[in-house]
């Protein structure tokens, strides 16, 4: 008996191996996104906007700190996580971005570096959506060098006073609380960096919406300003200091973006599969022409090859021995076949493509941000070069 074709969507079959868990939390995310969040996301993306009450539909599916452990938190394996992240991105970008803000930065900085105060006063309300919290690192002079970070924490008296801004925040507008990471002592370098819990509520904090934005619009970005913001001592993570802190978290951002970047790809390759079958030109659907094929057969094989790629990083951090260079390496080759595969998408698509009817402009536009931020492809090929020969060359 001849073997069944292979499902488009999954062509290697590489969720076959997923467990059983696995795949009902995989089913889960894609049919609430399928119900509550693509009807609305094209209005999203031309509004620019993106409404706070998205969170609470999301924390009551778990997704919100997943994969940390107690705290009201789900405790899922990676894997489980970057599942949740792909079938979030086959939506949009933005809403990933939300997640992974929200979980692998805000919630997971508190988890892996907070007092058990600030666990026990944020993580638990963040896991159901009522809190919400956003990452401060990047400024506009300080993006791939975050130790040249201008952001000031003082000592005065027993408090901390905190003076600076940050750029490009996900989520800083709608944010409760805020990690913001400050340079407590220039003379000691990047080893004077130290993060602190800040609410957003307290007075000389502000975030401005980032606006007239072409990419990553179902997204809400900020420029936070810090004057003479104070906080107690014990707001400062007690014990991190340097850019292990902040690099810690966006190891784990990042991860989940090598998994959403498949779900994008994904996404453009079933749409440009559709409609190359229900579009006619020359008498025949354009599926039917070679060159069309030629597109897809290398989307397809795009699709899933950053699919394996994912996969196994998923395993190696289950496993707990994945290095952050194979990180860079998962960010740096499924992001720019995702990109890869949206172009090609739309060209399939015509002038079609390039409309919010289908998603696949939507994709590569936010694919182009996704391409720069948590790393920008240069500073990821930077790190699998160290990796691979010893010698840090943006030193």
């Amino acid at each position: 008996m001849a073997p069944p074709v292979p499902a488009p969507s999954d062509f290697l079959g590489v969720d076959a191996d997923l467990s059983a868990e696995e795949r009902d939390i995989r089913d889960a995310v894609r049919d609430y996104a399928a119900a509550e969040l693509s009807p609305r996301i094209a209005e999203w993306y031309e509004s620019n906007t993106l409404p706070r009450d998205i969170a609470k539909g999301l924390g009551s599916l778990g997704l919100l700190g997943m994969h940390l452990e107690g705290y009201g938190c789900a405790g899922t394996n990676a894997t489980s996580y970057g599942l949740a992240c792909r079938e979030l991105e086959a939506v949009d970008s933005g809403l990933r971005s939300f997640v992974s803000v929200q979980g692998s930065l805000a919630m997971f900085a508190l988890h892996r570096w907070g007092s058990e105060e600030h666990k026990q006063q944020w993580l638990p309300r963040m896991a159901t959506g009522e809190a919400l919290g956003c990452f401060g690192l990047t400024e506009a002079d300080a993006g791939s060098d975050p130790g040249s970070m201008r952001t000031r924490a003082r000592r005065d008296g027993d408090d901390w006073v905190l003076d600076g801004s940050k750029m490009w925040i996900t989520n800083g507008t709608l944010a409760d609380v805020a990690v913001v990471w400050a340079q407590t002592d220039p003379d000691a370098g990047s080893k004077g960096i130290r993060g602190f819990v800040v609410p957003t509520d307290t007075p000389g904090f502000t975030a401005g919406e980032v606006k007239h934005k072409l990419s990553l619009r179902a997204s809400l970005t900020a420029e936070l300003v810090l004057e003479g913001v104070r906080l107690p001592a014990d707001a400062v993570f007690p014990e991190v200091s340097g850019l292990k802190g902040p690099l810690s978290c966006l190891n784990e951002a990042r991860y989940g973006i090598l998994w959403g970047a498949v779900g994008a790809a994904r996404a453009c390759f079933a749409a440009a599969l559709a409609y190359s079958v229900d579009r006619e030109q020359f008498g025949q659907p354009i599926a039917g022409f070679q060159l069309t094929q030629r597109k897809l057969a290398d989307m397809v094989v795009a699709v899933n090859q950053a699919g394996l790629t994912a996969s196994r990083i998923g395993r190696l951090k289950d496993a707990e021995t994945l290095h952050p260079a194979q990180v860079s390496f998962g960010k740096m080759a499924n992001v720019r076949a995702a990109l890869d595969v949206a172009r090609t998408a739309r060209t399939v698509l015509g002038g079609n493509g390039i409309t919010l009817e289908y998603p696949v402009f939507r994709h590569m536009t936010n694919l182009e941000t996704v391409l720069t931020y948590e790393g920008t492809e240069e500073m990821h090929a930077l790190s699998i070069g160290q990796a691979l020969t010893g010698i840090a060359a943006f030193r």
